[in-house]
């Protein structure tokens, strides 16, 4: 019979081996994109590149109407981060994403698709207008942004924009993951 030390060296071993090769097998897998609905689904030809973790807010202006008062189109800004927490970039207006080397894309909406009542739709969008940054190119081979894992971000309630708040902008908190694309090959 083998002893309590041998066993637990014996372990120890298989469990190192099978860290060690999930770790290789998901080093050599890349970055993978997550199953999301058919609306925002990017076409074939294309594969992930980036994903980024925003954390900001989705910045709400309250606007007269003719018929009275409404929360208008929010503006997102948000700090992007990599996986390790390290700032990556931020986004803001347009829609537009900068990454720390100065290399800027600016985005359309493609289609969207609500996953969650209570937080922003998970969108997709169409990269447009890449630009080089003095210190890189890391965003400008962009062809699709996804926003998808959103929580928060939703306008705040429609009786709060009124005759007081018009002309005021409420800053909503959010997070996302923002999962951008690029041409294969």
């Amino acid at each position: 019979m083998k002893s309590s030390n041998a066993i637990q060296r014996a372990l120890l071993v298989t469990v190192v081996a099978a860290v060690t090769v999930s770790a290789v097998q998901l080093a050599n897998a890349g970055v993978q994109a997550q199953t999301v609905p058919d609306a925002i689904v990017v076409e074939d030809g294309n594969k992930v590149f980036l994903v980024a973790h925003a954390v900001g807010v989705q910045a709400y202006p309250c606007v007269a109407t003719s018929s009275g008062y409404a929360w208008g189109a929010s503006t997102p800004q948000a700090k992007l981060y990599d996986d390790n927490g390290q700032l990556i970039g931020t986004h803001f207006g347009g829609p537009s994403w900068q990454a720390r080397d100065g290399s800027k894309i600016l985005a359309q909406r493609k289609d969207g698709a609500v996953v969650d009542p209570t937080a922003i739709p998970w969108l997709l969008l169409t990269a447009k207008s890449p630009i080089a940054g003095p210190d890189g190119d890391r965003l400008v081979a962009t062809t699709y942004i996804q926003r998808i894992a959103t929580n928060g971000g939703l306008p705040p309630a429609a009786a709060d924009c009124n005759a007081t708040t018009a002309g005021t902008t409420e800053a909503v908190p959010y997070t996302a993951d923002y999962v951008f694309w690029k041409k294969t090959g």
